[in-house]
């Protein structure tokens, strides 16, 4: 007899419709939302990062999004602690994850190996290497050591990058290999549904979306960020369109150039979504328009698992 608790995670690559996947599951079960995206936990970019509105998160409880100030790191430790904590909340509720950040979905399903602690020295400098070379030259360097671990990470996230080569320089092994090892099994079990949209179509859907996101005031946005935060070593402004905006702000270039950056990092940062994703295993793919097929086959899987259970 299984008795762990049934959780319904949906991902997929940016802009692919999760959301809306998320919230028509959770008008026909009770339901809890918990983000997995990286980037969507920092409170000062809910436009940029494209968090659920007010109206959609009145739907039923959101957690894990807006709640970290663009100071602070996350890591993939932080977030398995804080996922089983919400997972936990939800009581009699269906804790549904959402986002596209792959690493944290694999460490909340797969489990997590601790990873040693790194020494001072090597921390040092690592610190260093990224202040005189910069962020190009330490992913450049990752690509080598870590290519799979390159691949779910951007260039230009200091601190996600620092601390994969750290943990190569001060234990002799990938990241990704820590991240493999077996550890206990989950006290969960997951039903895993993939939104998938081919890389061809979703581009000028995610223009559309940045287009769309500049119109609601992401300019505005990033300028009250830079107001509470002007440093832009802040792991908050490290993601997609934060960087490029602020970027604009310090009138290294124009709005124009802005945009086109932001939407070139933006499918790049799909692709890499979609290759990390087509690696992993048990899930379950659907497109956009198959909302009510998703539902349907979700409530399949939960007869299932209770009756097994």
């Amino acid at each position: 007899m299984d008795n762990r608790k049934s959780v319904v995670c949906i991902l997929g690559p940016t802009g692919a419709g999760k959301t809306a996947t998320s919230l028509g599951m959770a008008k026909r079960f009770p339901a809890r939302i918990i983000n997995f995206d990286s980037r969507q936990v920092y409170r000062d970019f809910p436009v940029i990062t494209a968090q659920p509105s007010p109206c959609e998160r009145a739907v039923c409880p959101h957690d894990l999004y807006g709640f970290m100030p663009t100071t602070d790191v996350i890591t993939v430790a932080d977030f398995v602690e804080l996922a089983h904590e919400k997972i936990e909340q939800a009581a009699g509720d269906l804790p549904i994850l959402v986002g596209g950040t792959g690493l944290y979905l694999r460490a909340l399903t797969s489990g997590l190996a601790p990873i040693p602690d790194i020494p001072e020295e090597v921390r040092t400098r690592v610190r260093k290497r990224v202040e005189e070379e910069g962020s190009a030259a330490l992913f450049a360097e990752l690509e080598k050591v870590d290519p799979e671990y390159a691949k779910c990470t951007h260039p230009n996230n200091k601190q996600r990058n620092s601390r994969a080569i750290e943990v190569y320089e001060g234990t002799g092994k990938k990241f990704t290999w820590w991240h493999n090892r077996e550890v206990p099994p989950s006290p969960y079990r997951f039903l895993k549904i993939g939104i998938k949209v081919d890389l061809d179509t979703l581009t000028p859907l995610l223009n559309r979306r940045i287009d769309q996101m500049i119109a609601n005031g992401a300019v505005d946005e990033a300028r009250r960020a830079w107001e509470i935060c002007p440093d832009e070593n802040g792991p908050g402004w490290t993601g997609i369109g934060c960087s490029e905006l602020l970027s604009f702000i310090k009138g290294d270039i124009d709005l124009d150039e802005a945009r086109l950056l932001w939407a070139k990092n933006t499918r790049a940062y799909a692709k890499r979504q979609l290759t990390w994703f087509n690696r992993e295993k048990d899930i379950h793919w659907f497109s956009p328009d198959d909302s009510g097929k998703i539902v349907e086959f979700a409530a399949a899987w939960l007869a299932e698992s209770n009756a097994e259970g």
